[in-house]
């Protein structure tokens, strides 16, 4: 007979002693999923370092060898040539980063109320105001409308304010708040607040608020980087002679234009000495300019991020 232990009815003395296996695949399945992420990082990487390596590399080494790795030879002529314009670009860079910081924290002072009360199942104008954030969506009035009303109605024409007003607020974001708000706050939450005599604004400013950063930070992230990556409202609304309004992108982009003018003159001044600056890397360094700010930046965001994209997914 099986000699039982008292301290465990359940099990014999021989089965307490089994040291249970752990399964001899997991160690395996977890390397080779390991493997197979860090290889899609790698790819995900590959194509911005390529980028740096070649705003380093020499037009003759790209021009011989194309885009590669490792190139015949460096130089910093293309860096030399965008930043010949030193005040010219900082100034750029700071209307950029004024835009940004505006239309973002303006975004989210306009779109965070409008989500919360929208997510409320007391707010009587609920639903038509549901359907008015939803018509947008879906339909638009097109980019003659919208130049004519913020140009000849609002005078926004040359003015920080139509490259921030556009862009304000997005259905879209006002959508991701308003889910995060109903399903991720309880609504015992919000009745213990006004039975400690809250009003609506105090329990959206004093509760509500601090504990829905991750999706706050989540929509700021992308409305900054829309903001920060935005050229074309410059091309609609300011002229040549306000130069001091234009931002990074637009000067960037203008900057390439000019270098693809000088580029093809120079086909046809073969008697001239003309000074044709290196197209490809000084594009490449373009690049570099607009994304580093964002790899800087996004590793702090990265826990935001996370938290806001999968919190709410499931009803707690």
């Amino acid at each position: 007979m099986k000699e039982m232990n008292p301290n465990n009815p359940g099990k014999t003395k021989a089965e307490e002693y089994i040291i249970p296996q752990k399964s001899a695949y997991s160690g395996t399945v977890n390397l080779l999923m390991s493997m197979f992420f860090l290889l899609i990082a790698l790819l995900i990487f590959l194509p911005i370092l390529l980028v740096i390596i070649i705003s380093f590399s020499s037009e003759e080494s790209v021009t011989e060898l194309g885009y590669s790795f490792f190139p015949k030879s460096f130089s910093l002529d293309a860096y030399r040539y965008l930043f010949n314009s030193g005040e010219y670009l900082f100034r750029a860079f700071l209307n950029s980063v004024f835009i940004t910081l505006s239309g973002t924290l303006t975004g989210l002072l306009v779109m965070c109320p409008i989500a919360y009360a929208v997510s409320r199942k007391e707010f009587s104008f609920r639903r038509p105001m549901l359907l008015f954030l939803m018509i947008p969506m879906m339909f638009s009035g097109g980019l003659v409308s919208s130049y004519m009303v913020n140009t000849q109605i609002f005078h926004l024409k040359n003015t920080y304010l139509a490259l921030i007003l556009p862009g304000l607020c997005s259905t879209w974001y006002i959508m991701i708040l308003r889910n995060y708000f109903h399903i991720s706050i309880p609504d015992s939450l919000i009745e213990a607040a006004e039975l400690d005599g809250c009003d609506p604004f105090q329990t959206f400013r004093l509760v509500v608020l601090p504990i829905s950063k991750p999706v706050i930070m989540t929509v700021s992230v992308f409305q900054s980087f829309s903001y920060w990556s935005s050229w074309y409202p410059a091309l609609l609304y300011l002229d040549s002679n306000h130069t001091e309004l234009y931002p990074l992108q637009y000067v960037l982009v203008n900057m390439d234009m000019s270098i693809e003018r000088l580029s093809r003159d120079a086909q046809y001044m073969s008697g001239a000495i003309t000074y044709v600056p290196p197209a490809v890397t000084v594009r490449m360094v373009m690049v570099v300019i607009v994304i580093l700010p964002i790899m800087i930046l996004l590793p702090f965001f990265h826990r935001f991020l996370k938290n806001g994209m999968t919190i709410g997914a499931i009803k707690g």
